[in-house]
C-alpha cells in the first residue's frame, strides 16, 4: 500500500491520561470508519469522545479529496503519545511521614490516520459488477415457454 493515500488529523496537548486513550485508541484500530465512528459514540470512555472528533476531523479531511470513497476508508493508525506535563503553579500532595508528591497533570497527543482498504474498494467493485452482469429477474406472472411445455407434458402422462 505504498501508493495509498493517508489522511491524518492530531490532537495535540489533550487533557487526558494517555494511558486512558489508548484503551479507546487500541478498540478502533484496524476498523472501517463507519464501524469505528459507531463504537465511539456509544463507548463511555471519556476518551472515545476526543478520539470520535479527531477521527470526524480526518474523515473531513478525506472528504476534501474527490477521488476516495470514504465508505472504504480503514482507521489506519490510531496512536496516543504522552504529552508534556502539565505545569504552572506546582501543586503538591500530602503523603506519609509528613512528605509531598507533585501532582501530575498529564497530557495526550491523538493521531489518527485513515487509508482506502484495498478489500472494501474491490469488494465494492464486484458488487457492482455483479449487478449490472445480472439478467433481469422474470416477474411472476411472465412464465417462458419451455415452462409450459415441461407442464403440458408432465400432465399429458399423469392422465
Amino acid at each position: 500500500m505504498a501508493d495509498a493515500k493517508s489522511y491524518r488529523s492530531i490532537h495535540r496537548w489533550a487533557r487526558i491520561a494517555p494511558r486512558k486513550a489508548r484503551l479507546v485508541a487500541d478498540l478502533v484500530r484496524g476498523m472501517p470508519v463507519n464501524d469505528a465512528i459507531a463504537v465511539l459514540e456509544n463507548h463511555p470512555r471519556r476518551g472515545a469522545k476526543l478520539l470520535h472528533k479527531v477521527l470526524k476531523s480526518a474523515l473531513s479531511n478525506a472528504s476534501n479529496d474527490l477521488d476516495v470513497d470514504l465508505n472504504a476508508l480503514v482507521v489506519s493508525e490510531a496512536q496516543v503519545d504522552m504529552g508534556p506535563l502539565l505545569g504552572g503553579r506546582q501543586r503538591w500532595r500530602p503523603r506519609a511521614m509528613g512528605r509531598a508528591t507533585p501532582i501530575r497533570k498529564r497530557t495526550s497527543h491523538l493521531r489518527v490516520a485513515l487509508t482506502e482498504s484495498s478489500d472494501l474498494k474491490s469488494r465494492r467493485s464486484k458488487r457492482k459488477a455483479a449487478k449490472k452482469d445480472a439478467p433481469a429477474k422474470p416477474q411472476a406472472d411472465e412464465v417462458s415457454a419451455e415452462q409450459v411445455a415441461t407442464q403440458q407434458s408432465g400432465a399429458g402422462g399423469e392422465e
